[in-house]
């Protein structure tokens, strides 16, 4: 989760149009009786102009009809209905789609070995499931994920709903750095003394494949402001300037109570959503910041057009709750889930792409890579059964815990108040111990891992059963 500071909590309750979330009973994953058309998604090699150093070659996205060259599509789906996708592998290379935050059945959810086979070189393989939840997601390979997601393979995801307020424009932000150099070419992907800490950091940052790009929206109207970090190292601190900017939404969930966007910390996996109430004249410009570091560094802009619509973010209706099922936190099992570094630094043999090094470990057991024999599950759980991951991080780094196929409910930090939000990833600071509860209510075999992809591809990954 992002990071929440005692000013945001206190603003929070404070806010006017504040609402509460409720978490319903899980739906059934299953697939639906007859899935519609599927979107055509081909992986392919590409280039675009990144830079001013010219045309970028060797990037990596997947194309559509219509549009074969640039950014991977925003992929729109709707909540309950059922979804199909055709993905077709041109790459020199095998490749998968994970689809990140859904809560869908166990054999679409894109891990090699671990769900699916691989689609090798001219093969493809059909997805067909039924989002149950609304919000925003993305999705990118599970394979050699540092270099495909590295130079491209990066999407977001809207899940609609038909109940959603309403909102005059959206706007949707795609965050991601990419590794060039001076050339604007791709330079080598990572650092090993980098990959043993925070990991390492693109040179050019980017939203929607383009420096510090300019959306126009409605003067004085309410924008929904979608951002996806699908970066695979950066965490960002994020600040609104010249707008308000209220925080609706958090992985796909609505937040139990809304607050002002105030330096807020999201990091690689997670999602944003905010209502944008733009200034009302014409002209004015929102700026969205990433103050983490030395100086803030410019995202993206937002530029009013025409009169004033005069629209008044209290007066927007509460984002209906997705039907995740709450934990029984008095019959709870607890699981303990240690972050470590590992002494053993061994090479990960992954037949998928390898970084050739382990660095990092879950309950002292470096992930072995992608291969058909991986380590025994970390817990195995009951379905239906509610449980409690005990996440502790020794280490002096911050990590992102990505959790495939369920949702949990945030109950407690040790260095922090925080809200009972309902996530899929959780950014874990230094020296933390926190409470995650969820109920085990997918069947299948599902990653638990680091979402800063070295730190995952050297270690910090293993996985629950559910059966």
């Amino acid at each position: 989760m992002p990071l929440l500071t005692r000013r945001n909590l206190l603003k929070a309750s404070a806010v006017a149009g504040a609402y509460g979330v409720g978490i319903g009973i899980a739906g059934k994953f299953g697939l639906a009786e007859a899935a519609p058309e599927p979107q055509m998604l081909k992986a392919l090699k590409t280039q675009a102009t990144l830079t001013d150093a010219g045309v970028t070659k060797n990037i990596m996205t997947w194309g559509n009809p219509g549009n074969d060259a640039g950014m991977p599509p925003v992929l729109r789906m709707t909540k309950g209905k059922p979804y199909a996708a055709r993905l077709t592998n041109t790459l020199d290379e095998p490749t998968t789609i994970h689809w990140h935050g859904l809560r869908i059945p166990n054999k679409m959810d894109g891990v090699p070995f671990m769900t699916q086979p691989y689609v090798y070189t001219g093969d493809s393989f059909d997805y067909a499931f039924t989002p149950p939840d609304a919000g925003t997601f993305w999705y990118h390979p599970h394979c050699n994920t540092l270099a495909q997601m590295g130079q491209g393979m990066t999407g977001v995801i809207v899940v609609e709903d038909a109940a959603d307020p309403t909102f005059d424009s959206e706007v949707v932000l795609n965050l991601r750095d990419w590794r060039l150099g001076g050339d604007g070419q791709f330079i080598a992907a990572f650092r090993p003394r980098d990959a043993a800490k925070t990991g390492t950091y693109g040179t050019v940052r980017t939203a929607n494949w383009h420096q510090e790009p300019q959306y126009d929206a409605p003067a004085g109207g309410l924008i929904r402001l979608r951002i996806a970090v699908t970066d695979v190292t950066r965490i960002f601190s994020l600040k609104m300037e010249g707008a308000e900017a209220t925080v609706i939404a958090i992985d796909g969930n609505p937040v139990p109570k809304r607050f002002p966007l105030d330096l807020l910390l999201i990091g690689p996996g997670q999602r944003l959503d905010l209502a944008v109430r733009m200034p009302d004249t014409e002209g004015a410009v929102a700026t969205l910041e990433d103050i983490r570091g030395t100086t803030p560094k410019t995202i993206a802009k937002l530029r009013s057009v025409g009169t004033s619509l005069k629209r008044n973010v209290g007066d927007l209706a509460a984002l209906a709750e997705n039907p995740v099922a709450k934990a029984d936190i008095s019959t709870a099992e607890k699981i303990s889930v240690v972050l470590s570094a590992t002494a053993e630094n061994a090479p990960v043999d992954s037949i998928c792409g390898t970084l050739g090094y382990s660095f990092w470990a879950i309950n002292k057991v470096p992930w072995p890579g992608d291969t058909s024999d991986p380590t025994a599950p970390l817990s195995e759980l009951k379905l239906g059964k509610s449980y409690i991951l005990q996440l502790e991080n020794v280490t002096p780094h911050t990590h992102p815990i990505h959790l495939h196929g369920m949702s949990f409910t945030v109950l407690s930090s040790s260095t922090r108040e925080v809200m009972p939000l309902v996530t899929d990833t959780y950014l874990v600071q230094p020296d933390e111990k926190v409470q995650l509860a969820f109920v085990a209510d997918n069947l299948g075999d599902w990653l638990l891992h680091c979402h800063i992809i070295e730190h995952q591809k050297t270690g910090m990954t293993s996985y629950v059963r559910v059966v």
